[in-house]
């Protein structure tokens, strides 16, 4: 191989008129260097400084976050809500255009930190809060893995959901009967038209369109992709399964692969 560099390099100077001799040692550690460069790692991305692991998992409080503001009460079913700024500015311009085409927006549900998600999980979990309003899951699953299953598919696992992000809302429903037909087609058709021109995208369609993992689909649930890529980049780099830890089922986890499974399992739009 050296060898044939030195003759290479020859060649090339003899080409260009400059018949100078070739240093074999200057050559073979010009080599190492191209060689070291070459082992070199891509550059991660440039992420804001209040974007890590903790964040990601939602181990804050919104209230007291400077990336927060609340929601004003207006536009959303229930005081004190919270959203990333950016994205709460988008929304009130979306809010704002729809209510032009006589559609209303609610806000139903925004950030939920890692309190907040344990509290839903584990009432799930512990049958206290039946699934789809019908099934027991302490009851009906006694194997663990089937009853995480069961509780995800509508339901994240604490320091998994996109919802700690505040860049991820649920709007009017939880029942994506509501949008099938009346008030609720409407405003599902306006937000499929229009989301994307304020930088919102759906991230859980229906399963085996444009993803083959994840929640079921949610039509409800809208995010804002100018913060939440970065957020979804962040985790694919940095959280690993055996992070998502401290709440009933947590031992799951790994099992199911979480993170590939769900916390990547969405549209491709929303990538």
């Amino acid at each position: 191989m050296k060898q044939y560099l030195y003759l290479l390099v020859g060649i090339i100077c003899i080409q260009c008129g400059q018949q100078k001799t070739v240093d074999p040692i200057k050559a073979e550690k010009e080599l190492a260097t191209a060689n070291e460069i070459m082992k070199e790692e891509p550059k991660e991305t440039n992420y804001p400084g209040w974007l890590n692991v903790d964040f990601i998992m939602g181990q804050f409080d919104p209230a007291t976050h400077e990336q927060f503001d609340k929601i004003p009460n207006e536009m959303s079913n229930q005081a004190g809500r919270y959203m990333q700024k950016d994205a709460l500015q988008s929304f009130k311009k979306m809010f704002n255009a729809a209510k032009a085409n006589g559609i209303n927006l609610k806000v139903v549900s925004a950030t939920r930190n890692f309190g907040y998600q344990k509290g839903i999980w584990e009432r799930k979990w512990n049958g206290s809060t039946l699934l789809e309003g019908k099934t027991n899951a302490a009851k009906k699953f006694t194997d663990f893995v089937e009853r995480a299953i069961a509780i995800l598919r509508y339901s994240s696992m604490p320091g998994s959901s996109r919802h700690h992000w505040g860049t991820d809302i649920d709007i009017n429903a939880f029942n994506n009967a509501y949008f099938e037909s009346g008030k609720g087609l409407k405003e599902f058709e306006w937000l499929n038209a229009n989301a994307s021109k304020f930088g919102f995208c759906r991230p859980y369609t229906t399963l085996g369109s444009d993803r083959d993992s994840g929640y079921q689909e949610e039509k409800w649930h809208w995010s804002y992709t100018p913060v939440s890529t970065l957020c979804t980049s962040y985790a694919k780099e940095h959280l690993e399964n055996s992070m998502i830890k401290g709440f009933l089922g947590s031992e799951t986890a790994e099992k199911i692969d979480i993170k590939n499974n769900y916390i990547l399992g969405i549209s491709s739009k929303c990538k």
